[in-house]
């Protein structure tokens, strides 16, 4: 029996891979261009026992998403930059309070209110930095709706194992084209829960460290009662100033994404066997440059196509491989360079390295793309 499938924007699909990981429930704000998110959750939701609220403003959004995931839920919020922007210190928040959660961002031109209805890849550097102190981040990048669909299913995997914050991001184009998205049977992408105490309610420690780098998370609500703070706490959840303490936190939530990385990355090859010339680049401008290694190929240059799905953490020693392979990487991006510089930290001047980059409202094409690499070569 042939699978369902679906004409779906891409901002459709991710509302249902959220419904197909297990997402119950969705607090957000509309903002261009991922409204279609909160349209679509506002209408699954209650279908599978679930609830969709739309708070006064998108520091509402994230703390009523903290709150339902620190009462078992699987939570998800999507929104652009300038929500992001207004996110940051409640990210910092679920950082340092290991909260599972799922935000989507739909990239759109900034900085400010930009160009809310163009497209733009100019938030990486955000994903990475955007809240203070020192913290781990994960964020991935899919390049087709039907990406966007097993990638948000990924991300609620990534969340839940690693108890923290997990962004999706999106660039406006592939978050309103449409394309066929094919379902996958129940069973058939892989679902991950949290895991859950094995002790009583009286001996469990909501961050004690014996249960490993990502201790298990209780639900409040349940028989379990405990502590929750954006301070830097003991393994009971309440604060401390302990230097032993608050430097044992902060390197083991560090760890616990750092030593995993390669469990975490996910990246796709293409043509890169023998490739003298890598193009890295990521979501709808690995489209275009997937259409400019077919060219390059056929006029005898030996392209290939290094796309990371996963840009935080950021494939370095692929990468760097990359660099002592081929003669020059070339990087476009949707802004002015924000890609490049994870590029050239990793390949440490082994090879030539440029970037083209671009800020109008409009896509890179294949030409922009080969012309840089005939520049570099």
């Amino acid at each position: 029996m042939a699978k369902k499938s679906a004409l779906l924007q891409g901002n459709e699909a991710c509302a249902h891979g959220a419904i197909y990981a297990g997402c119950t429930f969705f607090g957000g704000y509309p903002i261009t261009p991922s409204s279609e998110i909160a349209e679509v959750m506002s209408k699954l939701l209650p279908k599978v026992g679930g609830k969709f609220i739309q708070m006064e403003d998108e520091i509402g959004a994230m703390a009523a998403i903290i709150g339902a995931s620190l009462c078992g839920h699987k939570v998800l919020d999507a929104t652009s930059g300038p929500g992001m922007s207004l996110k940051q210190e409640l990210m910092g928040y679920a950082c340092i309070a290991e909260v599972p959660c799922v935000i989507v961002n739909v990239m759109r031109g900034g900085p400010s209110t930009g160009m809310p209805t163009g497209p733009s890849q100019s938030d990486v550097m955000q994903a990475k930095w955007g809240t203070h102190g020192d913290h781990a981040a994960i964020a991935v990048a899919p390049a087709s709706c039907q990406e966007i669909f097993s990638e948000t299913v990924r991300a609620f995997n990534l969340a839940e194992t690693y108890r923290m914050p997990v962004q999706i991001l999106v660039d406006e184009i592939i978050a309103h084209m449409r394309e066929k998205i094919v379902f996958p049977e129940p069973g058939e992408l892989e679902v991950v829960s949290r895991r859950k105490p094995e002790v009583g309610p009286d001996q469990y420690k909501p961050f004690d460290p014996s249960f490993g780098d990502v201790p298990p998370l209780a639900a409040m609500g349940s028989d379990y009662r405990f502590h929750v703070t954006g301070l830097n706490k003991a393994p009971d959840g309440f604060p401390t100033t302990k230097a032993e303490l608050v430097d044992a936190e902060e390197r083991r939530q560090i760890r616990k994404v750092n030593d995993h990385a390669a469990a975490i990355e996910k990246n796709e090859e293409y043509l890169m066997d023998d490739a003298e010339v890598a193009i890295v680049a990521f979501g709808i401008s690995s489209r275009s440059a997937r259409m400019a290694v077919d060219i390059l190929r056929g006029e005898g240059v030996k392209a290939g196509l290094f796309r990371p799905i996963t840009i935080w953490p950021f494939p370095e020693k692929r990468v760097a491989e990359i660099g002592r392979q081929v003669k020059a990487i070339v990087v476009p991006e949707m802004n002015l360079g924000q890609l490049i510089h994870a590029v050239e930290r990793s390949t440490k001047g082994s090879c030539i390295l440029d970037g083209v980059g671009r800020v109008d409202g409009e896509p890179l094409t294949p030409d922009q793309i080969m012309d840089k690499v005939k520049e570099v070569l």
